[in-house]
């Protein structure tokens, strides 16, 4: 993984130095008797508590730095009263979000292309991803395979990039297979039960996959193209939220950080055992992922935001989603339009 992240940096480098380019149950996260001003541990100046609704995906990535800062105190310490609510992909965060029940949420790779059109704001990286796979069914054992295939995949999400990137690097296309769009819990169904061929979806759906379907081959992962591109997960707002609520904004990105430094070193039994309580799902599901992904600190975020390797990441991530035929040359703008890179320093100041 290590070396997984020194190949991002570096292509993250080149691409800095060329051109720009529904919901389930709400649940409260809050201490019991809290007021309406809160006092840090160490005497700072009281805030305001401000109640938030969070939107996150069930699987270790969308929950790590969140269950965190919920269970560590780092969300009460910002003065920040949180209700977490669950979704099953990004895009539908975003809806929420734009219909206003949603204040912050957390998307994977595939719903960063929205964020390029203008419908979000992307406040904080959360971690580098490897969670995403193409996998084939019995008898498919290589992309070309999939020629004249059935492909379970969900639009708009990673499960589309995975897909489409792979088909490109093989000289193929959608047109090449019977592409079946699905929401991510009927892709495994679907694959699991052999109504498909294969499919691309991302932990830990894939690793459900893979170690319970018979002959299932994983046929590319994001390390498969870890030379080229990047898979980035983020948390975001909508533009019109931040002009009116930056304040809270940068406290819950501080709350983040904090989590991070605290998640990211080594206490993966421990925040496995906080998603799966908060998502009601399998223990061992949760914790078998710690491995797909490079679980960043806030402080190398911070620095990553200073020395412009993160710009370089949401730059070569703009150029995938542009050569993935995901957005267009119209949608192609600098990254500083919607990645809030001083929202990202002011609250790494902790």
């Amino acid at each position: 993984m290590k070396k997984f992240l020194a190949m991002l940096l570096a292509a993250a480098m080149l691409c800095a130095l060329a051109a720009c380019g529904g919901g389930g149950t709400t649940t409260p996260n809050t201490p019991s008797g809290g007021s309406e001003t809160q006092t840090g541990a160490s005497g700072a100046p009281s805030v305001e508590t401000t109640e938030i609704n969070i939107g996150y995906m069930p699987n270790y990535g969308g929950m790590w730095s969140m269950m965190t800062a919920v269970k560590m105190g780092f969300f009460e310490e910002e003065g920040l009263k949180v209700n977490l609510t669950e979704f099953q992909d990004g895009p539908t965060i975003i809806a929420a979000m734009e219909n206003g029940s949603v204040n912050f949420g957390y998307i994977g790779q595939g719903a960063h292309k929205l964020c390029v059109k203008g419908n979000a704001t992307i406040i904080a990286l959360s971690h580098i991803s490897n969670g995403d796979a193409l996998i084939g069914g019995p008898g498919i054992t290589s992309v070309e395979d999939l020629k004249g295939k059935t492909v379970a995949y969900s639009s708009g999400t990673s499960s589309e990039d995975i897909l489409r990137n792979s088909l490109a690097a093989h000289n193929m296309t959608m047109d090449d297979i019977t592409a079946m769009d699905m929401d991510a819990a009927s892709v495994v169904t679907a694959m699991m039960s052999n109504g498909v061929d294969a499919c691309a979806t991302w932990s830990p759906n894939s690793l459900t996959i893979l170690d319970g379907m018979e002959g299932a081959t994983k046929l590319t992962d994001n390390m498969t193209f870890a030379d080229t591109s990047v898979s980035l997960a983020s948390w975001i707002a909508t533009p019109g939220y931040l002009e009116a609520n930056r304040d809270v904004a940068v406290r819950f990105v501080r709350a983040l950080f904090k989590a991070m430094d605290y998640a990211s070193d080594g206490h993966f039994e421990e925040v496995a055992q906080w998603s799966s309580e908060q998502a009601k799902l399998d223990y061992q599901a949760f914790y078998d992922e710690r491995g797909v992904a490079e679980w960043l600190t806030g402080q190398e975020v911070v620095k990553g935001v200073a020395d412009g390797t993160v710009k370089g990441y949401y730059e070569l991530q703009q150029k995938n989603l542009l050569d993935g035929g995901t957005i267009t040359e119209e949608d192609v703008c600098p990254v500083e339009n919607y990645v809030d890179f001083d929202l990202m320093t002011e609250a790494g100041n902790y």
